[in-house]
């Protein structure tokens, strides 16, 4: 049942992707991209649940880690789920190491928008979303190059 449930869903968003592909943009992108606003939601819940305990530096860190864990999974299941795949654990690490790339973008431009904006540094997820989208076709390159490939 809950494989049949999972399939429909899989072949509705399918069908959303290939008609958002009508604008010029490669299904694979689309998809990246979907997954990538889902690390957002992640990536901006850590930081706004760990924010007061530990710091808007180290909740960006741990918001990271845990989207990007989400991002590799739902990336290797569903965008580039017709790739050979290497071993589970090897293909996390290499889109780990390939997506700091990323996250020196990503991160980068969430530290920099905290330090100079009060606003930014109040609400975080503003420069949190500056940060997603700087860092997105980074990784995207990287992962359909260097991970998925």
């Amino acid at each position: 049942m809950a494989k049949m449930v999972a399939k429909r869903l899989l072949s509705g968003l399918d069908a959303i992707v290939a008609l958002l592909s009508r604008s010029g943009f490669s299904e694979k992108f689309i998809r990246f991209a979907a997954v990538g606003t889902l690390g957002f939601c992640w990536d901006t819940g850590v930081v706004y649940g760990l924010k007061a305990h530990t710091g808007l530096y180290i909740a960006k860190t741990f918001g990271f880690l845990i989207a990007a864990t989400a991002n590799w999974a739902t990336n290797r299941i569903w965008t580039f789920r017709h790739h050979l795949h290497a071993a589970p654990h090897v293909q996390w690490a290499k889109f780990l190491a390939t997506n700091l790339i990323g996250f020196a973008v990503n991160g980068g431009t969430f530290f920099i928008l905290i330090s100079i904006n009060t606003t930014c540094y109040n609400q975080p997820i503003y420069p949190n979303i500056a940060a997603s989208l700087a860092g997105l076709s980074f990784n995207y390159f990287l992962s359909k190059r260097f991970v998925f490939s």
